[in-house]
C-alpha cells in the first residue's frame, strides 16, 4: 500500500502504469512549437458542435477515446474516469463522459486538474480500488473567455501578464500493470493565498503554491532538482515561472537546469499569447502529447509534473476575493 514519506509526499508501493495517452488541440495550439506531438489538431474551433462548451466536451471525449484505443482497450474496460475543466460545475467533463457508461469522478483544480487526476488515479490503483482509470482535463479559449472575462466580440485589452486559455484536452490511461512509465510519487498541495486579486496575473497567484509543493517533494524524498530530467509546472507561464525560480532560489534551491513550464512551451513568441498558455487543457496536452511520449521513447526517464491552479470563480472575483493557488505534483518514471 502507499506510504507517507516525510510530511506530504506519497510513495506508491504499487505504482500505476501509464498505458497510453492522447492530446487533442485547436488550430492555434497545433501551430505552436509542440504541434507535431498532438494526436488531433482541429481546424474547426467548434469541433463540429453548436457551441464552444460542447466543443470542449468533444475535445475531451476524443482524447479519452484515443487514449483508450492506444491502450488497446474499450472505454468499458475502464473502472473510472477522473476528469475536470474550467466550466461551471465541470459540465464540459460530465458531458464528455456521459455516454461512456463508466463511473465518473468530476475534478476541479483549475490548471492543476490533470496532475490531480493522475495523482488520484494512481492512489486508487495502488489501493486496489480500481485496476484501470482514465485521467483527463480540457479547456477552450472561447468558453473560458466568456465565463471568466468578456464576450469575445467585446475586444477587451489584455495586459502583458495575461495568459491565453488553451483550446486543448489531454487524457491518460492508468493501470495496475503493464507499460514502462509509472506514477511513483504524488504530493497533494495546500492552498496558498498571497492576496493576489488580478485575474489577469494568475502566474503570480499560483507560483507560491508551486514553491510550497516542490519544496516538500524535495525535502520529503531527499532529492534535489537535478535528480530529475525535467521539472514541469503547468501553467505558470512567463510571469509565474520567473517568480517560482526566484522563490526557490531564496530558499537555496536552483531548478533552472531542468525547469520548464507547460504554459511557456505550448506557444511560440510569434503567437502573441502575452505571458503564455493556461487552462486545464494546456498542461494536459503538453504532458499527454509531448512529455509522456519523451518518457516512452527513453529521451526522459524521471520527470516531476507539478500542476498549478488558480482557485477562483467569476463570483469570487466579482466580490473582490483574492485568488488562492494550489499545486499538485506527480513523479513520472520510466522503469527500464
Amino acid at each position: 500500500m502507499a506510504k507517507r514519506v516525510g510530511k506530504r509526499t506519497i510513495k506508491f508501493d504499487r505504482p500505476a502504469s501509464v498505458l497510453a495517452s492522447a492530446a487533442v488541440v485547436g488550430e492555434k495550439e497545433g501551430s505552436g512549437p509542440l504541434g507535431q506531438f498532438f494526436d488531433v489538431v482541429s481546424q474547426d474551433s467548434r469541433f463540429g458542435q453548436k457551441s464552444w462548451e460542447l466543443a470542449e466536451s468533444e475535445m475531451q471525449k476524443q482524447a479519452i477515446a484515443l487514449a483508450a484505443e492506444k491502450a488497446g482497450m474499450a472505454l468499458s474496460g475502464l473502472d473510472c474516469i477522473l476528469a475536470g475543466d474550467l466550466l461551471n460545475q465541470c459540465i464540459g467533463s460530465s458531458l464528455a463522459s456521459v455516454d461512456a457508461h463508466v463511473p465518473y469522478l468530476g475534478l476541479y483544480g483549475a490548471c492543476s486538474t490533470m496532475a490531480q487526476g493522475l495523482a488520484l488515479g494512481a492512489a486508487l490503483i495502488d489501493g486496489g480500488t480500481v485496476r484501470k482509470a482514465a485521467a483527463a482535463a480540457s479547456s477552450h479559449f472561447c468558453s473560458a473567455e466568456r465565463q471568466y472575462r468578456f464576450p469575445l466580440a467585446y475586444g477587451g485589452q489584455r495586459p502583458p501578464t495575461a495568459q491565453w486559455t488553451a483550446t486543448a484536452a489531454g487524457a491518460a490511461v492508468l493501470a495496475d500493470c503493464g507499460g514502462d512509465i509509472r506514477v511513483t510519487h504524488a504530493v497533494f498541495g495546500e492552498m496558498v493565498d498571497m492576496g493576489v486579486k488580478d485575474a489577469n496575473n494568475m502566474g503570480s497567484a499560483m507560483a507560491p503554491s508551486a514553491c510550497d509543493t516542490l519544496e516538500h517533494l524535495f525535502e520529503d524524498t531527499g532529492t534535489k532538482p537535478t535528480d530529475y530530467d525535467r521539472i514541469l509546472t503547468g501553467d505558470l507561464a512567463a510571469v509565474g515561472a520567473d517568480l517560482l525560480v526566484t522563490l526557490l532560489r531564496r530558499d537555496g534551491i536552483d531548478v533552472t537546469p531542468v525547469y520548464s513550464d507547460c504554459g511557456s512551451l505550448l506557444y511560440g513568441e510569434e503567437q502573441d499569447t502575452h505571458a503564455g498558455g493556461s487552462g486545464c487543457g494546456c498542461s494536459a496536452a503538453v504532458i499527454c502529447g509531448h512529455i509522456l511520449r519523451e518518457l516512452r521513447q527513453g529521451a526522459l526517464r524521471r520527470v516531476v509534473f507539478a500542476g498549478t491552479g488558480a482557485l477562483m470563480s467569476p463570483t469570487s472575483l466579482q466580490q473582490g476575493q483574492s485568488i488562492a493557488g494550489v499545486c499538485h505534483a506527480v513523479v513520472l518514471e520510466r522503469s527500464n
